[in-house]
């Protein structure tokens, strides 16, 4: 229900600015706003189009490692964690391994392998929620988690800030690291509030302190890399970690016996059919998004928040990567662009190209995700989850802005 709010509302908003903007003698606003209905559609098609190939191939594998029951086997390895953020999910389900997977994808900022395996996931997820027209428990955390933006590895925006000209790309590391585990666990826990669920148990705090110890090593292990080395050092891992898993889950069916050739094959089309099915959603929210930005609301939310804070007599020199923070939770591409925007303004290396970066990578496309991922299994009650994932959102940017001026300010 939120989200239909909300999509109402940039509609609505975009077509009031655009029509006051009339009455003023602007006679391209609206045009604009038109064309963009025809170009964000177009994106959106495209966008689910290019994401059949990346589908199916990893919907594939995951078949593979389903008929093989190794799924289940790390499902059952992992359960002691597991079970306790998603209390709702019989121990050894299937569920539980795909969730695994989606995380740890995420983790490594490996985004074409993340989404198949979350969208398996929430087909999982969905097999055995009683209200099929509702999200479960389980399925809101498992988002929760999605849209906080949890990543070690931030190569992306690293290999933008390169290609920008930033003297030091890697400079933003550390700070993204911090700002996306604290949205990571401030989401996590307004979750656990929602769903009643005890997070100071020595699982969940061990896994904690596993994370922990891994972003400790990776920053150990590039400590002294010039920003060549480094980009070679985080694409050689994440490539040896894929091919890998890969490997791992065709070795898995074939000591099994099993015809893995046809396993794949009838994994991959049910990845050309959850493309398919996402299309619309994709649609719905990009285009919305398209008439809120064309119209310049964007920009004008953005003016009164910088008059806000200079009334409170603060720093407002942050305002100037706000555009990210508010593009995020809508669009990655559209956030992307701000971010890009940015850097050919101001520079990659001066404080509003630093915080626009960190902002990119402090959370994730929370409505965009919910839309994809409820709309894959036919969700349409969303209950608290867009509550859920805009405190990650929000807690998030709060942090990349404090986190930014410690490290980057003066």
């Amino acid at each position: 229900m939120a989200l239909n709010y909300i999509w109402i509302a940039l509609f609505a908003i975009g077509f009031l600015v655009g029509v006051i903007k009339l009455f003023m003698g602007d006679f391209e606003t609206l045009p604009a706003m038109m064309d963009s209905t025809f170009e964000m559609s177009k994106d959106g098609f495209e966008m689910c189009l290019g994401l059949t190939g990346t589908l199916a191939l990893w919907m594939g594998i995951m078949k593979i490692g389903e008929d093989s029951g190794l799924i289940s086997k790390l499902a059952n390895f992992l359960s002691p964690v597991l079970t306790k953020l998603f209390p709702e999910i019989p121990k050894g389900h299937p569920a539980l391994g795909s969730i695994f997977m989606n995380i740890s994808a995420n983790l490594l900022g490996l985004d074409n392998a993340a989404t198949p395996m979350g969208l398996k996931a929430m087909q999982e997820l969905q097999s055995i929620n009683k209200q099929k027209d509702t999200a479960s428990n389980s399925m809101i955390m498992f988002l929760t988690i999605n849209t906080s933006g949890l990543t070690i590895i931030p190569i992306s925006i690293m290999a933008y800030r390169a290609k920008a000209g930033a003297v030091d790309p890697t400079d933003v590391f550390i700070p993204l690291l911090l700002t996306t585990l604290f949205s990571t666990v401030v989401g996590v826990l307004i979750c656990s509030i929602y769903q009643r669920i005890n997070l100071f148990n020595r699982y969940i705090l061990l896994l904690f302190g596993t994370v922990a110890a891994l972003v400790a090593g990776l920053f150990i292990a590039i400590m002294g890399m010039d920003n060549e080395q480094m980009q070679h050092f985080c694409r050689t891992l994440t490539s040896i970690i894929l091919l890998g898993v890969i490997m791992i889950f065709i070795y898995s069916g074939w000591r099994k016996k099993l015809n893995v050739y046809n396993s794949f094959i009838e994994g991959a089309k049910g990845g050309f059919q959850v493309a398919v099915s996402i299309i619309p959603y994709v649609v719905a929210i990009l285009v919305a998004i398209g008439v809120f930005r064309a119209s310049g609301g964007l920009v004008m939310l953005q003016g009164w928040i910088e008059s806000g804070v200079e009334a409170l007599g603060l720093n407002s020199d942050f305002v100037g990567a706000l555009p990210v923070a508010l593009m995020k939770p809508l669009s990655g591409p559209g956030a992307r662009g701000m971010m890009l925007d940015c850097f050919a303004n101001f520079g990659p290396d001066s404080f509003i190209g630093h915080l626009a970066s960190v902002l990119q990578g402090c959370t994730d496309t929370t409505f965009y995700i919910l839309a994809v991922y409820f709309g894959s299994v036919g969700i349409k009650k969303y209950r608290y989850s867009v509550t859920c994932g805009l405190a990650a959102d929000f807690s998030g940017m709060i942090a990349a802005v404090f986190i930014s001026y410690f490290f980057f300010f003066g």
